[in-house]
């Protein structure tokens, strides 16, 4: 079902409302289901217990590829942009993916790997990565893909919880005028206890060689190679899992978010269509990696569900130079661009000469996605890029959600700088207050919170139910709680603040507070430690450590660089702090929690709005932390 104007946003909202259950039906109806549902939704927040489309079979795959074939099956599917400018982009059409997808489903099942088993994968932007994500689900295998900028820790502690039996990698790849090592970080993840692991497949994105152990590590081209096209689908009930994601939360370990297959599927396809308001014949780009759930949703499954054409990029908006998005847009004529703030606000500091030079006649729609934008970016980006002609549509959603949530539909409803402005119709956002009463009416602030459930939200924290309940259904009874603060205005349209709890957002991506600690803590010179965001230009959010030392530090400079690669080694690069202030303590209660109000006050320059300090055991540390500042 496709929005077409505000009268029908308004009437189909109110529908969602008053019939939420007869409204997805229709919307589930134009899918191809094995079996229809005997129900469509069974819930309790309280437990959480979430079911959509009960007792309903289907194979998600079935619906991204097979059933466009009659229509669709010479129409380019993928269009992948490489590193490098010179190198050849390739394309595929739908039959192209059926195919590929079919070969590395067959080769999935001869080695084992059937409906339930968790396949792991690491692997830059390559086609094969996407190919590889559909073959799981294909075959009913659950994917769980981790970023491939996490380190060899990150990757061991994701594939020990799911318990993965293949990892799906590459030996190396290409970012910017970087290669990586991607197979060696591998190799190292493995040698910390991965027991599950059974075999690791190996694309050769490069000539480089790399060390395979025999009887674990395949070539992945020639595993497929011998495998015909056709491969059946697996049947697979609505709530079967289709794919962990690992979040980080404000405690410790990583979350793998639990997604399932029937309502995943009808919430992408129809979120994908009304805001992006995509119509036959475009073409539709998403920067993200697929790493992150923007690039599971919006790149994997939600435009090949729609039948839709869409560019793949292996590279970064920088290289070789700050023009890149912009050419890949002029070059196949791109209508729908998706990306990042922070990717906007890099591309505005290098200057207006770069997008200047592009002629983005094509483009119809643009979007942002993983932070609420500055104004100054947002304006940036409507005239330089949009040229004032194309809607912005600002997408607040979540890794737990699936897919978007609050979002104006492009040219259909009312955009506003710097706000998601409207819930898609059939999510029931809310404000409440700190004792949980719900705030009604316009103008505004409180916690964003949903009362009702949608088709693709989280069903559970694998291997750690509890874990789910107290996270995002224990805060406020009846209530999933988003985490992040809010404000609706006087038109009743919403403007995301931010985290309230303790998770960084750094260009988009979460960090729990207490995990860039574990790593910090790690070094032997780190008694303990403290972290808080900070505004940061490029970023949105940055990174402030506040790190009590066992020893004097002789050159700050050095130790700075020796925790950022502690951090690095334990998380990632992207997690690696951007400001360090070694301090003698941190300011804690009485009972010796860390009052982090303090610690954010003084890493934003709030010094005049610092509060009540007397309730300190110890409030003579704060002149310390103030003078001290970075």
């Amino acid at each position: 079902m496709k929005i077409n104007s505000m009268a029908e946003y308004e009437a189909a909202y109110a529908k969602s409302l008053a019939t939420p259950e007869l409204f997805w039906a229709e919307i589930a109806d134009h899918f191809t289901w094995r079996k229809k549902w005997s129900k469509v939704l069974a819930w309790d927040f309280e437990k959480p217990d979430i079911h959509w489309f009960l007792d309903a079979k289907l194979n998600i795959t079935e619906n991204c590829l097979d059933r466009h074939l009659p229509a669709r099956a010479e129409q380019v599917a993928l269009i992948w942009q490489p590193n490098e400018p010179s190198d050849e982009v390739r394309k595929f059409t739908y039959q192209d993916i059926y195919n590929e997808v079919g070969r590395t489903a067959n080769a999935l099942r001869a080695a084992g790997i059937g409906k339930g088993d968790r396949v792991c994968l690491y692997m830059p932007m390559l086609p094969e990565l996407m190919i590889s994500i559909l073959a799981c689900a294909r075959v009913g295998a659950v994917h769980s893909v981790v970023f491939a900028g996490f380190s060899a820790t990150a990757l061991a502690d994701r594939i020990k919880d799911a318990g993965a039996k293949l990892v799906i990698t590459s030996n190396e790849s290409y970012r910017g005028a970087k290669t990586i090592a991607i197979k060696n970080i591998v190799d190292e993840a493995l040698a910390q206890d991965c027991t599950s692991v059974e075999r690791v497949w190996v694309y050769q994105r490069t000539t480089a060689q790399t060390p395979m152990q025999a009887g674990r590590d395949f070539d992945f081209s020639a595993v497929i190679a011998a495998q015909s096209p056709q491969a059946e689908a697996e049947i697979m009930d609505s709530e079967d899992l289709l794919f962990l994601l690992y979040t980080s939360g404000s405690t410790g370990k990583p979350k793998g978010v639990v997604h399932t297959c029937g309502g995943y599927m009808v919430y992408a396809e129809y979120s994908f269509r009304n805001v992006f308001q995509y119509n036959e014949g475009d073409i539709f780009f998403c920067t993200a990696d697929i790493g992150w759930i923007t690039g599971h949703t919006y790149m994997v499954y939600a435009p090949l569900l729609a039948g839709a054409t869409q560019v793949m990029f292996e590279g970064v908006p920088t290289y070789p130079d700050a023009g890149r998005f912009w050419e890949i847009c002029d070059a196949h004529k791109v209508t729908h661009f998706y990306t990042a703030p922070t990717a906007l606000r890099s591309l505005m500091a290098a200057g207006d000469s770069f997008v200047n030079r592009a002629n983005l006649s094509t483009l119809k729609v643009l979007g942002t996605v993983g932070e609420p934008i500055n104004a100054e970016a947002w304006h940036w980006y409507d005239e330089k890029v949009g040229k004032k002609r194309c809607p912005i549509v600002d997408t607040w959603w979540q890794t737990e959600t699936g897919g978007i949530l609050i979002s104006n539909l492009a040219g259909v409803t009312p955009s506003k700088p710097c706000f998601a402005t409207l819930p898609l119709a059939g999510v029931q956002a809310c404000l409440l207050d700190a004792d949980g009463h719900e705030l009604l009416g316009n103008d505004v602030e409180g916690l964003l919170c949903i009362k009702f459930p949608f088709p693709s939200m989280i069903r559970s924290i694998y291997g750690a139910h509890e874990r789910c309940r107290q996270t995002y259904f224990s805060s406020f009874k009846g209530y999933y709680f988003t985490g992040d603060g809010a404000r609706r205005d006087r038109d009743g349209h919403y403007r995301i603040i931010g985290r309230v709890d303790d998770v960084i957002n750094v260009s988009g991506h979460r960090f729990g507070t207490a995990e860039i600690e574990n790593a910090i803590n790690e070094h032997h010179n780190v008694v303990e430690s403290a972290v808080v965001g900070f505004p940061h230009d490029i970023k949105g959010e940055g990174i402030y450590a506040y790190v009590i030392c066992h020893l004097a530090v002789a050159g700050e400079a050095a130790f700075a660089a020796e925790i950022c690669q502690t951090v690095s080694q334990f998380i990632g690069g992207i997690a690696r702090p951007d400001k360090i202030q070694i301090v003698s303590a941190l300011p804690k209660t009485r009972s010796g929690k860390i009052m982090r109000r303090i610690l954010r006050k003084i890493a934003h320059n709030e010094l005049d709005t610092l509060g009540d300090t007397s309730t300190l055991f110890n409030p003579e540390i704060v002149e310390e932390l103030i003078s001290g500042r970075k």
